[in-house]
């Protein structure tokens, strides 16, 4: 499966993960864009975006809380322990478009979140930021400053959090191996990823149950589910370390 880099793990230094709601959806997580996504049964200009927020802020909470309890609920899967597990054999930063925080729970240190995280909440218009890993009642969540708080991600028309972006822009033009798991790569900037991994010669490669947009542009595609293909990427550089 991953012949490509078989004789090429001991030059293999920096591992960059790009990932994206697929992986989630392996721990029960329903993505965005499949035929059973989130949006399947909702308008997401009526529930992901500043403007839906101020004009029907219970609407969107109700929403969001459904959301966060199921997140609460899901569990690390073989794919999201099989990229913690590469740290033994190389460095590996992980650059998430999902919200969930699974990467953490299966023991990633190094994770860019360039989403932003569901568990946070943030104030809508002073600074105030924390976790808050639980359901809301039925009235609205307010700040010591009396207005609303929100959740601590990033909706239609918002711009990525700069730091977190500059960071992940840094380390994808750093690394040895991008690998691109369960996402369709059609949402900007994260999209932009591989192209500045390609820039400094990575090697790319795509797990996906499905071909995507930038399939053609990867050196390996793989159409399979993580918590297949990971597993074995972990045995690879195992076996590798071994013999030496």
């Amino acid at each position: 499966m991953f012949e490509l880099i078989r004789n090429q793990t001991k030059e293999i230094r920096k591992i960059v993960f790009v990932t994206g709601a697929g992986i989630s959806q392996e721990s029960g997580i329903p993505t965005f864009r499949g035929k059973d996504g989130l949006w399947r049964n909702h308008d997401p200009m009526k529930l992901a975006t500043i403007d839906a927020f101020f004009n029907n802020p219970k609407l969107v909470w109700e929403w969001y809380n459904e959301r966060r309890e199921n997140v609460f609920q899901a569990q690390p899967n073989q794919g999201h322990t099989a990229i913690a597990e590469l740290e033994e054999y190389a460095e590996v930063v992980v650059l998430t478009q999902n919200i969930d925080g699974l990467h953490q729970k299966a023991s990633s240190s190094k994770v860019l979140e360039l989403h932003g995280n569901i568990t946070r909440i943030k104030c809508s218009v002073c600074n105030f930021l924390d976790d808050i890993p639980r359901r809301f009642s039925e009235n609205l969540p307010l700040c010591k400053c009396g207005n609303i708080l929100r959740p601590d991600v990033v909706w239609f028309g918002e711009s990525l959090p700069q730091d977190v972006w500059k960071k992940a822009m840094g380390f994808a033009g750093e690394c040895d191996l991008m690998v691109v798991v369960g996402t369709s790569l059609v949402v900007s900037p994260a999209n932009t990823l591989p192209i500045s991994a390609k820039q400094n010669n990575a090697i790319l490669i795509e797990i996906n149950p499905e071909k995507t947009e930038m399939s053609s542009e990867m050196d390996l595609v793989i159409n399979d589910l993580s918590t297949s293909a990971l597993p074995k990427l972990v045995s690879l550089f195992k076996q590798a370390k071994e013999k030496n």
